[in-house]
């Protein structure tokens, strides 16, 4: 029996035993109640509140300007849609970047204001500090590496990351000292599969979720949007697109329009 299919509450635990099965760990981001329900109810694994909310939800350019109070309301109607999947929520760009002490409280704002699971935080080395603080605190960490959008004008560009010899190892080492300060999963972005595949090998007791990063990762995560095809602009690489919705949701409207127009809807029956 899988472990997917034994457990009733997925936790930390939960991914690490299913990484030491070969089993494949499923996550998606979700930013409000009804598709937190449905993702639920579907089996996914962990459901990430993004700070990719910003774009998707916001309409902004990049993740920066989400603010701590708007993930919070994000994450809160997240986890009051769920029963079994692990919900992790992003700190934002700003709320742990200047002290550890300050990385803290943002994160006792998310697990105190929201029910959720656990934070994830971008960066490695520069930000081991405020890792260590939260998780001396018993707050569960998942790391992000690789391309991080909240550094996004440091890079001035979503080109895959981590290509040149350098900069893999100081990814591989941000790995290492992330696993020995105690975080639970760490997610790869836009990385080469050979050096993502070197990753998962090596850090033996955290899974490594990947996004653009090949499939030897010990899971994925999209961003509910692409993988539903809401959004149609993004066509990166890495994305496969399960349903095309902006399709099906633009007809669905259409007709709807055409049936008031015409005084088809609503009809004898679709009346009291």
């Amino acid at each position: 029996m899988s472990v997917h299919t034994e457990i009733k509450k997925v936790t930390t635990h939960t991914l690490q035993r299913m990484k030491n099965n070969g089993e494949k760990i499923s996550m998606i981001t979700a930013y409000d109640y009804s598709f937190a329900r449905i993702f639920d109810a579907a089996g996914m694994d962990v459901l990430l509140v993004g700070d990719s909310a910003s774009n998707v939800m916001a309409g902004h350019e990049t993740t920066l300007p989400i603010t701590l109070d708007q993930m919070i309301y994000h994450a809160s109607s997240v986890v009051r849609g769920v029963n079994r999947a692990l919900v992790i929520v992003d700190l934002p760009f700003g709320t742990y970047q200047g002290n550890s002490k300050e990385a803290l409280a943002s994160a006792v704002r998310i697990m105190k204001e929201t029910g959720a699971h656990g934070i994830k935080i971008e960066g490695g080395e520069e930000i081991l500090e405020s890792v260590k603080r939260i998780l001396a605190a018993g707050i569960p960490i998942m790391g992000h590496l690789g391309l991080t959008p909240q550094s996004i004008y440091k890079f001035g560009t979503y080109s895959v990351r981590a290509k040149e010899e350098a900069e893999a190892e100081k990814l591989k080492k941000d790995c290492r000292l992330l696993e020995e300060a105690g975080a639970f999963a760490l997610v790869l972005e836009k990385i080469p599969a050979a050096l993502a595949k070197e990753v998962a090998q090596e850090l033996l007791h955290i899974p490594v979720i990947g996004i653009g990063a090949g499939r030897h990762c010990d899971g994925q995560v999209l961003v509910m949007h692409d993988m539903l095809g809401i959004n149609t602009e993004f066509k990166p690489r890495f994305l496969r697109r399960y349903l095309e919705l902006h399709q099906e949701i633009t007809a669905a409207a259409q007709h709807y329009i055409r049936d008031v127009k015409s005084n088809d809807f609503p009809n004898e029956q679709e009346q009291y």
